[in-house]
């Protein structure tokens, strides 16, 4: 107990003394998983925007790949992604394993399942009777669906912030694309891994603390948006 003790006294003391190490870790953690969530933003909610409007009797074969998708091992999805991109894989001439690159891919391959599959879910439970609506009123496709977007606004937020929770919290699909080298490829989850192992117990419980808090202030704000996002413009 009184390891603990010492131990969330030293993290706090890391992380409000803003420590070079720790900063550059979780600067790199947001980077990657910003980049990947963005990536799967802009693909995600217009692909499950289509899907979501369309019948559901005719997506029942990819609405399938797509669950299974969501529920991907995170070791599986970083193995398929290393072959893919090691040297000796279809995409290893572009020399991105061990790279932050290599990170972000595999992150949006974890993402965009989760995105595509909630705003396909969202569309469809709440946004069919705006699309009927705004078909009635003679809207053209795009401004259709836009209108939908717009009138789901909450509950795609929650399939983005869903997305982005997976992959900042993910520690084997990173590791084995990113490698876990310092100043380079370490982030938040595989540097907490790599300090408790060497009994470096500060460190890892101030990562965590900011992990934690990370997950509180988005919450927070998708919280907020829950609440009064009807009400409320964007």
């Amino acid at each position: 107990m009184n390891q603990f003790a010492a131990g969330i006294i030293e993290a706090f003391k890391l992380i409000f003394s803003l420590d070079p190490y720790l900063m550059e870790i979780v600067i790199l953690s947001l980077t990657v998983s910003g980049m990947a969530v963005i990536i799967s933003t802009m693909i995600g909610v217009p692909l499950g925007t289509y899907l979501g409007m369309r019948p559901e009797e005719k997506t029942g074969f990819i609405s399938r790949i797509l669950y299974t998708l969501m529920g991907m091992p995170p070791v599986v999805a970083g193995l398929l992604i290393y072959m893919l991109i090691a040297r000796r894989g279809p995409l290893g001439p572009l020399g991105i394993l061990y790279t932050p690159t290599a990170m972000v891919v595999v992150q949006v391959f974890l993402a965009l399942p989760i995105v595509v599959g909630l705003t396909m879910l969202a569309i469809r439970s709440q946004g069919k009777e705006v699309e009927e609506t705004a078909l009635t009123l003679g809207a053209a496709p795009i401004l259709t669906a836009w209108t939908v977007i717009r009138e789901s606004k909450v509950s795609l937020l929650g399939a983005i912030v869903t997305g982005f929770g997976r992959i900042i919290a993910e520690v084997g699909a990173v590791m084995i694309v990113g490698g876990n080298i310092q100043g380079h490829t370490r982030v938040m989850t595989t540097a907490i891994v790599l300090e408790t192992s060497k009994g470096n117990f500060e460190l890892a419980i101030g990562l965590g603390i900011i992990l934690l808090t990370i997950f509180f202030i988005i919450n927070s704000v998708m919280y907020r948006f829950q609440k009064g996002g009807g009400r409320h413009p964007w």
